[in-house]
């Protein structure tokens, strides 16, 4: 393992002024280098972009799987790299059930020949289902998840990099202001030295005794030196000098890099309008595949619909019942082409083609031109021209009148 004592030792320092620059400006002791305000406007943009997609991204997900524990699975197959088990969704589960209980009831009864036509029609709307989650998965949710754990992470790296090089700017300018404050003091004479005046006399002039031993001085010159302070050393002086010239090139340093991670950052944040853009046509695409869903599951009620008015409806003679299409039911005798115009007393059964049905249910008679039923009992029945395909006329013994088709199981 490659331990570089200096580097940590190095990188702790930066760490450790960082961390003193950052809480001088919480507590407004140092100066703080403050944004533009276009650059600001991006900052807020972006925060505002990256809220507002993931609170959509995440409803979304609600709204495509409402189940929290396959949200789960697929999120850790996701991660996992793995692919999902494909398993039946709600629609077909109930399409099946709904198949394998016409089977057992029977297919050939009208409860299990419905039963049979709607299962297989959820089953085509489970598929249907299935199709628009995967075209809105590809289409809406990938390029909302691709820019949260994509772009966003590389801005905010850039924004943690820009925040970094900020205090390092933020740094050399204070440490450049105390180097000039110290050497703006070694350079004017400071009459109000922190030791005393007797300490600083008699030091010069014990340098100064010590220096005339070995040179002759003139009188004024050991003068003025016993007058000047300490604070006033030429090396003192040349010390500090030193020290600004290495504060004004590290700020040179620092301020260049962070121009530079400004101008990346900006470019970045920038890019925040094509990732709108994207996002609106990505929204575009998801409409759509909501249309075409919907518009799909409506032309597959449609068709049942259709199916199941072909088929014997048992509630449709039951005068309380409302027809869901708002029109008059098929079995009301207003809508009856023959109420007008055949009476049934009239009515003679045919030499050939009368038939004998089992009732399927009970039947109150509407009126007097209807016949009531008896759930199980046999009765005779025939047409006659002119009478709606929905009534036939049924005869049990002297009792003879309309019949519903629907509540008839024709057995010859």
């Amino acid at each position: 393992m490659d331990f570089n004592v200096k580097k940590l030792a190095s990188d702790a320092g930066i760490f450790f002024t960082r961390a003193i620059q950052f809480t001088g400006e919480k507590f407004g002791q140092v100066e703080k280098t403050e944004l533009d305000a276009h650059f600001e406007n991006l900052l807020s943009r972006a925060d505002s972009t990256k809220n507002w997609t993931e609170k959509i991204f995440r409803q979304t997900e609600v709204l495509l799987q409402p189940n929290p524990s396959s949200r789960i699975e697929e999120f850790l197959y996701e991660k996992l790299d793995r692919t999902v088990p494909s398993r039946p969704n709600n629609e077909e589960l109930l399409g099946h059930y709904m198949q394998d209980a016409a089977k057992d009831f029977g297919p050939g009864t009208p409860y299990g020949s419905t039963l049979i036509k709607v299962g297989d029609c959820e089953r085509r709307l489970g598929s249907v289902q299935r199709e628009f989650l995967q075209t809105s998965a590809i289409g809406f949710l990938t390029p909302l998840r691709n820019f949260l754990e994509g772009d966003w992470r590389t801005i905010s790296k850039e924004r943690r990099l820009l925040e970094n090089r900020r205090l390092d700017l933020d740094s050399c300018k204070a440490r450049l202001k105390k180097a000039k404050l110290a050497e703006s003091k070694a350079a004017v004479p400071d009459f109000q030295e922190t030791r005393p005046r007797n300490y600083v006399l008699s030091a010069s002039a014990s340098a100064v005794r010590s220096l005339n031993k070995c040179v002759c001085l003139p009188c004024d010159v050991i003068r003025m030196c016993l007058s000047l302070p300490l604070s006033c050393c030429p090396a003192t002086f040349q010390l500090w000098s030193e020290e600004v010239d290495k504060a004004e090139h590290e700020l040179r340093v620092a301020q260049t890099e962070f121009d530079r991670q400004a101008e990346v950052t900006r470019l970045l944040l920038e890019g925040i309008s094509s990732t709108h853009v994207n996002h609106l046509r990505c929204l575009h695409e998801f409409v759509e595949a909501q249309t075409a869903y919907y518009k799909q599951c409506h032309l597959h009620m449609q068709d049942l619909q259709k199916e199941l008015d072909r088929f014997p409806n048992v509630f449709a003679g039951n005068p309380g019942h409302s027809m869901a299409s708002g029109g008059s039911s098929p079995l009301d005798p207003a809508s009856a082409v023959e109420t007008d115009t055949l009476k049934i007393e009239e009515v003679q059964a045919p030499a050939t083609g009368t038939r004998k049905a089992k009732v399927l249910y009970d039947y109150d008679a509407a009126d007097t031109s209807e016949l009531s039923l008896l759930a199980d009992e046999l009765i005779t029945v025939y047409t006659v021209p002119g009478m709606d395909s929905d009534w036939l006329v049924g005869e049990r013994g002297n009792q003879k009148g309309k019949v519903p088709v629907t509540y008839l199981e024709l057995l010859s």
